[in-house]
């Protein structure tokens, strides 16, 4: 039996984690691709729950980076990154209630070599940046494309090739009268290039406006911990995921399960406050739902917990705080 049947999204979503109807978004059903988590753009899809979205995404960049001659600074425009697909309006979510959205495929497109990663002067975890501001100065802009399959991975070099390991780098839902750039996480998602929204993992998204209004994209090939150059592996993908509706059950930041532990992800500065915010909720959710006692919780965690940092690149920095099923699951889900 897989774990996806035992899942709080089959356990307690409206259609039990049962696939339904597909659709698909491909460039040109999409148009406009988005910018902004904003409840104010119209949907590009209705679907119901269980509904299965295969969705052509772009990279980071909207696919401009071309050759590695090219100059960052001249080509991308902050916050002009990360263009969503979307919104994708899901019947029946209501303020209050959560999206589970299960990962099942993230596959790479386009032609070779589809992978970008680069150095640009202001962005980056180790640099001078408006936030964190130095008199050193930046780093030379620098670009590399590289050739990316899901047989061998990324091809670093004649030597040396990365696992293709790919996740979702932006995914959220709209808050509910803000218009937020896609560059930002928060509460509702958005991009917290957190390397476990992966394929074979739900996450659970906070419902702000009817029909929640789902957006995605950004998908990496590979990121490591931190994201530390401000650029992962950025690829275009043919992303798939199904999508299912808790209704009732209000979240106030993301979650995520996978085949091995729950999560909760926290996002703000500084980093340890992110790290507080996930640790709390994820406390919060053990008591609530779980029956621990949050004092318990509190304890057991500082034992078992574990901490995934997404990105300390953005405005504001992602963090995961997680709990391996075998301890969360001595008290089952009601």
């Amino acid at each position: 039996m897989s774990w996806f049947s035992e899942s709080i999204m089959a356990l307690r979503g409206v259609a039990k984690g049962i696939s339904g109807e597909t659709h698909s978004l491909t460039e040109q059903a999409q148009g406009e691709y988005h910018y902004l988590y904003s409840p104010y753009n119209k949907p590009v899809l209705t679907v119901d729950p269980g509904a299965v979205i295969v969705a052509e995404t772009h990279d980071a960049f909207y696919g401009k980076i071309q050759h590695e001659s090219d100059r960052p600074s001249e080509i991308i425009k902050f916050p002009f990154v990360n263009p969503q697909n979307g919104p994708i309006y899901i019947n029946g979510a209501e303020k209050g209630d959560t999206i589970a959205v299960y990962i099942k495929k993230i596959e790479p497109r386009g032609e070779q070599p589809r992978g970008t990663t680069l150095i640009q002067p202001g962005f980056g975890g180790l640099v001078p940046t408006p936030d964190t501001a130095m008199i050193t100065p930046p780093l030379p802009e620098l670009i590399r494309k590289l050739e990316v399959t899901v047989e061998r991975g990324t091809k670093w070099n004649e030597n040396l090739y990365l696992p293709y390991e790919p996740f979702i780098g932006t995914i959220g839902t709209s808050p509910e009268i803000e218009a937020i750039s896609s560059l930002v996480p928060d509460y509702y998602g958005g991009n917290m290039d957190l390397p476990d929204v992966a394929p074979d993992a739900v996450i659970y998204l906070p419902v702000s406006v009817e029909g929640a209004y789902l957006y995605l994209g950004d998908c990496h090939a590979t990121q490591g911990d931190g994201e530390i150059c401000g650029t992962a592996l950025e690829h275009p993908s043919v992303t798939t995921v199904q999508v299912d509706l808790i209704k009732g059950w209000s979240i106030k930041t993301p979650r995520l399960e996978n085949r091995t532990f729950y999560m909760s992800i926290g996002s703000t500065r500084p980093m340890e406050d992110a790290t507080r915010m996930a640790y709390l909720d994820l406390i919060h959710w053990l008591s609530k739902d779980f029956g621990f006692d949050e004092i318990d919780a509190y304890m057991l965690l500082t034992q078992v917990g574990r901490v995934r940092l997404g990105n300390m690149v953005d405005p504001k920095y992602t963090v995961g705080a997680s709990i391996q099923k075998t301890f969360a699951g001595a008290l089952r889900l009601p």
